[in-house]
């Protein structure tokens, strides 16, 4: 996207696309926006995406496989699919993709974050205002596939059925559509919430069906300035995702350095 602001979707230079492109799937695989078993966009898909050459995101995909985190099928139902988690497969050797990832991009995705909060309150409040019956009926449908989810992908896929729907019960394109974009340009390379790593990743299910029944419950009964708030509290579990994405990639100096501030500004 020309002149986006989002920060993961700016076109990449010349030189080092590889290591560029490498540096962006390992982080999606450590924030959990590729869990272990799914499957990556096609090689067409990503190249457009990031606006490189096949050849160039073959060769990062190649590099990660060798490195354990991919592996690739041939044949019908083919693509390059998550082995491992990122600590099971890379390992320390790992982190530093994601510290420069995130890192050199970070006060631009907290911006956008926040404006995506914004946004999120505004579209539950619309939906709130403006639902049908029939919205209620497929939202509470969509709460209850997300409640028998499985942890992993099929939990993440549930909550993106449910937050499609939400936006759907606006009634506003534009709104919705907004929405979408923001939310895409602080996506690294999938087009998924981040999932987190497996250590937490239970922990924020529970946290967000609890969010999502309150937001379901305050939409239906037309508490709209309610299901706003919840909306913008409940988005901000992405930037959670990502900062403890960050930390955990931090080099040992700088988290040395960092309690030693903290120690410091608690005296």
């Amino acid at each position: 996207m020309e002149g986006s602001v989002g920060g993961l979707d700016t076109p990449l230079e010349i030189s080092s696309r590889v290591d560029d492109i490498a540096d962006r799937l390992i982080t999606a695989i450590a924030v959990g926006e590729y869990l272990p078993g799914s499957r990556l966009p096609s090689e067409r898909d990503l190249a457009a995406s990031l606006r490189v050459g096949r050849m160039t995101v073959r060769a990062a995909i190649s590099r990660l496989v060798r490195e354990g985190l991919l592996r690739t099928q041939r044949g019908r139902g083919g693509g390059s699919f998550v082995q491992n988690s990122l600590s099971a497969a890379a390992g320390n050797s790992a982190h530093p993709a994601v510290h420069r990832v995130l890192g050199s991009r970070w006060e631009v995705l907290k911006d956008t974050s926040e404006a995506i909060a914004h946004l999120q309150g505004a579209v539950c409040r619309a939906a709130a205002e403006n639902r049908s019956e029939d919205d209620i009926a497929v939202l509470e449908q969509c709460l209850e596939a997300f409640r028998r989810a499985a942890s992993g992908s099929e939990s993440q896929i549930a909550d993106e059925q449910l937050h499609l729907a939400i936006g759907a019960a606006a009634h506003n394109q534009t709104l919705s559509a907004l929405l979408l974009d923001l939310e895409a340009r602080v996506s690294i390379s999938a087009p998924r919430h981040p999932w987190g790593d497996a250590e937490g990743m239970r922990r924020m299910e529970e946290r967000a069906l609890r969010d999502h029944e309150k937001l379901i419950a305050a939409i239906a009964g037309q508490r709209s300035a309610e299901a706003g708030d919840l909306g913008r509290m409940h988005a901000r579990i992405d930037l959670e995702m990502l900062d403890n994405a960050l930390r955990r990639s931090a080099p040992e100096s700088t988290v040395m350095n960092t309690r030693a501030k903290q120690k410091q500004d608690g005296n």
